[in-house]
């Protein structure tokens, strides 16, 4: 049990300021339709095939643009895609909001990349999802500590006094109080980014070798893309495919060859931006395939639903209140972490002198 609490401060002092601002970031994203700031970002999505198809031939028109990201309930505006971080915001008819040549003029851009990628890219990824194992190590270990001092629990929103013992008791009772929460908020985040622990999440609920090969998107190829390709009609087709469903990510080809990408959300599926993928030739606009999410394998649909459990994307506003409570837990467990391990740490040598000088009276 002592090897335990050890390695349970250390990992918190060495990584415990990364998660705090892990949960501060995500707390703050879980908002960001609220206090994103644009005119028209409140307005009622418009999903109307006429009216979607006229904002996409005129917003795709514009020379440099890669790909739109639909308005949907939460957000009423269309997000244009630029290359090297540029892009801009349009409302429903098509008319630019609000533009941008990087993501640094964008808080909820930048915020969102720290919390993704650290901005750091794969990388920072890489980063995020060791710490997400190292969360889920705190947990767990968390848990196996409280008890020896589950007789001495008190329910405080903040330590009674600043002094590392107090601390110390407030962190493990707040921490048992937030852990099915924190629990919750680490594994599917850690999902989305280590695909092999995703795998083994996933298997009570289905093979992971045919939801990882449902998961990986065929390859089409395709001729050269067209100087101006028929949007409307690959629009119209999808949605014959799928009736009732959401536009949600419409995407150019990266390579020459590649197709034109146009992902939509049925309304059985939580995943916000669906899973539901349509491939047209960049060349015609003739359709090459689709997949249809709702009949992926179910380990497949179980991995779908890690992204919406994590970000809030379900559950309206009771489960986006219990997710905020969650980071704002991560925030304070981790950075009071730090602070006792780094600035309050005991003094063993000192302590020893003081007890010898007064074994010496």
């Amino acid at each position: 049990m002592k090897l335990l609490d050890t390695l349970h401060r250390w990992a918190g002092g060495l990584i415990g300021l990364l998660l705090a601002l892990l949960g501060a970031s995500g707390t703050i994203l879980l908002y960001k339709h609220l206090w994103i700031g644009i005119a028209g970002a409140g307005d009622a999505q418009r999903g109307d095939l006429a009216t979607v198809a006229a904002a996409t031939e005129k917003l795709m028109a514009m020379p440099g643009a890669q790909g739109i990201i639909y308005a949907d309930a939460r957000l009423g505006l269309h997000q244009l895609r630029f290359a090297d971080g540029a892009g801009a915001y349009a409302n429903q008819s098509g008319e630019i909001a609000a533009r941008w040549a990087s993501q640094w003029e964008r808080p909820e851009l930048w915020i969102f990349d720290f919390h993704h990628h650290l901005f750091a890219g794969d990388i920072g990824e890489w980063v995020i999802g060791i710490a997400g194992l190292c969360g889920l190590f705190f947990v767990i270990s968390g848990a196996i500590l409280w008890w020896r001092t589950r007789r001495s629990f008190q329910l405080r929103l903040w330590p009674k006094r600043m002094s590392r013992p107090a601390i110390v008791m407030h962190h493990r009772d707040i921490g048992i109080i937030a852990a099915p929460l924190l629990l919750i908020s680490i594994v599917t985040g850690t999902m989305m980014i280590f695909r092999p622990f995703a795998m083994v999440m996933i298997a009570p609920f289905g093979s992971p070798a045919e939801a990882a090969k449902a998961m990986e998107p065929p390859k089409y190829k395709g001729g050269p893309l067209a100087q101006k390709p028929p949007y409307s009609a690959m629009l119209t087709e999808a949605r014959r495919r799928f009736p009732g469903a959401e536009f949600r990510i419409l995407s150019l080809p990266r390579t020459p060859g590649d197709p034109i990408s146009l992902r939509m959300r049925q309304q059985p599926e939580w995943l916000p931006n669906g899973r539901s993928t349509l491939w047209f030739d960049a060349a015609t606009g003739e359709l090459l395939g689709a997949n249809d999410a709702l009949a992926m394998p179910s380990g497949a649909q179980a991995f779908n639903k890690a992204y919406p459990i994590h970000a809030s994307k379900v559950g309206g506003w009771t489960w986006r209140i219990l997710l905020t409570l969650s980071g704002l837990a991560m925030t304070m467990l981790g950075s009071l972490a730090v602070w006792t391990f780094w600035f309050r740490r005991p003094k063993p040598a000192k302590r020893a002198v003081k007890r010898a000088a007064l074994a010496a009276r």
